[in-house]
């Protein structure tokens, strides 16, 4: 082993040391000695820890692996509108979601969403509440395993280490201070890895441009390509032409800001914070945050094509290869010295951290939909406060076992994987989300309508509709997004209104100051 291997392993070594005693620290403070706090914190988040441990938690891998992947491969039409579209849709989130969620939540003494749906209808028979989890399960396991595989690519593509046995390790810390410290350990440690990540990318722009030759050098690269610096043209790898990225396109691709709505992990975040006041400052942290941070990731990929052109890094034929175009020039940054790298292992700590700070969330939750709302709401089982906890925690092992198994293909694509899931919770959970909170002729049977015909129609249009290709190439999410709203409006209006007892909830919600 090299001095810079070893000081990058140390640098990777103190980090996740530091994210299990993080777990250990709030175990000892009963972070997940109860269901409220395992789960919700206890409602006790400040605005900046909501903010950032939401954008982290949504982020992912895909931040510095899957974005900067896409840009380097095609170009920044792709990239490009996607970001524009998170952009937005984290902002509005935010803006008409978060406060609205918080205080109805609050109102209701939910804290799961698979609950909140259940207790805002009224469902006696916990229907939705059993749907609910069962999607998140479906569409979490997946995006889980997109994390694990991140981590075995990582230290597969930088020291050679089997891609397996990487994996495997990064799942045992992820679970670690997961099940220890529960929710307030999972958003402490998002936190952190936010700031990690923010580091990371900062420091990756600077040395890809001096790598790459200057600013002006990664221009010309970069112009080079047809298409490549188009925001209405797409570059192709494999022919080298432009292809047009035209309306259609632009609007499916935008369609990802939707997927915000329904997102159990995030939204659990407005639920939590501490003083609902608190939400615009927050809301104004997570949107600056993630418009800087998505535009440097686009940048990442442009950069690391130039550098590939100057010889420095290999140049890059598939997405699963362009996706670790970061890892690529974290390498060289370490070739440099002991302190570059120790940089360097910041740097692939940010991967880390961007997969870590995505993972834990959605293990949390998942497990949430299984000890909480499958077992005790749904099968009425009753359980100790004792043995709830470690039904949440074999829950987080098992779907993290699942979630290694489902990602043991290392060709797999990060940005693929993410973005099936992505639509499957923007789809099932965003429409019934919305109009449980803003529409009060909505009752459970439309609700459970919208939920099931945009979870179906995500699997419809991916493998049946979607590969016809032409007009109907379209993302997933858009469609299914529309027919689940159409399924709740339809359904709502052709069966009973809800109770006077639901409107009264619904009314006292909405005047609320």
């Amino acid at each position: 082993m090299t001095t810079e291997q070893f000081c990058i392993i140390a640098a990777i070594v103190i980090y996740l040391l530091g994210m299990v005693y993080v777990g250990f620290y709030f175990s000892r403070k009963g972070g997940g000695s109860s269901s409220d706090e395992f789960y919700l914190g206890g409602r006790k988040l400040g605005p900046i820890v909501t903010a950032m441990s939401a954008e982290a938690s949504d982020m992912s891998s895909w931040l510095l692996m899957g974005l900067p992947g896409v840009a380097y491969l095609c170009g920044i039409a792709d990239a490009g509108w996607t970001a524009i579209g998170l952009a937005v849709g984290t902002y509005l989130n935010w803006l008409i979601v978060a406060k609205r969620l918080r205080r109805y939540s609050t109102q209701l003494g939910a804290i799961t969403i698979p609950s909140f749906f259940s207790l805002r209808y009224r469902d006696e028979r916990h229907v939705l509440t059993c749907i609910a989890a069962i999607l998140i399960l479906i569409f979490f396991i997946p995006y889980t395993a997109s994390g694990f595989k991140a981590v075995g690519t990582l230290f597969n593509s930088l020291f050679g280490v089997d891609y397996h046995t990487a994996m495997i390790v990064g799942a045992i810390v992820i679970i670690g201070y997961t099940v220890l410290g529960g929710f307030l350990a999972v958003s402490t440690t998002d936190l952190i890895q936010s700031i990690v990540m923010s580091i990371a990318l900062v420091v990756i722009v600077f040395f890809g441009i001096q790598q790459a030759g200057g600013w002006e050098a990664v221009l010309d690269h970069a112009a080079g390509l047809s298409g490549y610096l188009s925001m209405t043209q797409s570059h192709d790898a494999a022919s080298g032409a432009a292809v047009p990225y035209g309306g259609l396109s632009i609007l499916s691709t935008l369609a990802w800001g939707l997927g915000y709505f329904g997102m159990p992990h995030i939204l659990l975040r407005f639920m939590a914070i501490q003083d609902e006041g608190k939400l615009r400052l927050s809301r104004r942290i997570a949107s600056i945050w993630v418009v800087i941070s998505m535009f440097v990731a686009i940048l990442i990929g442009i950069i690391g094509y130039g550098v590939s052109r100057a010889g420095k890094i290999p140049q890059f034929a598939s997405s699963a290869e362009s996706e670790t175009v970061v890892i690529r020039l974290a390498d060289l940054l370490s070739r440099n010295g002991v302190l570059f790298a120790l940089l360097a292992g910041v740097v692939l700590a940010g991967i880390l951290a961007c997969t870590m700070s995505t993972a834990d969330s959605q293990l949390l939750t998942a497990a949430s939909s299984v000890s909480q709302n499958l077992l005790q709401d749904v099968l009425h089982i009753r359980l100790s406060a004792k043995a709830a906890m470690l039904a949440a925690r074999v829950t987080v092992i098992a779907i993290a076992v699942v979630s290694v198994a489902l990602a043991w293909d290392p060709n797999s694509s990060v940005f693929t994987i993410v973005s099936f899931a992505w639509a499957g919770f923007g789809a099932a959970f965003g429409p019934v989300v919305l109009f449980a909170l803003f529409w009060k002729r909505s009752n459970q049977w439309g609700a459970l309508a919208g939920m099931v015909a945009g979870g179906g129609m995500v699997f419809l249009w991916k493998y049946l509709i979607r590969p016809l290709g032409g007009a109907w190439d379209l993302y997933e999410l858009l469609p299914a997004f529309l027919v689940a709203c159409v399924a709740i409006v339809a359904v709502s209006l052709l069966t009973p209104p809800p109770s006077a007892e639901i409107c009264g909830t619904f009314e006292q919600v909405r005047h609320t100051k």
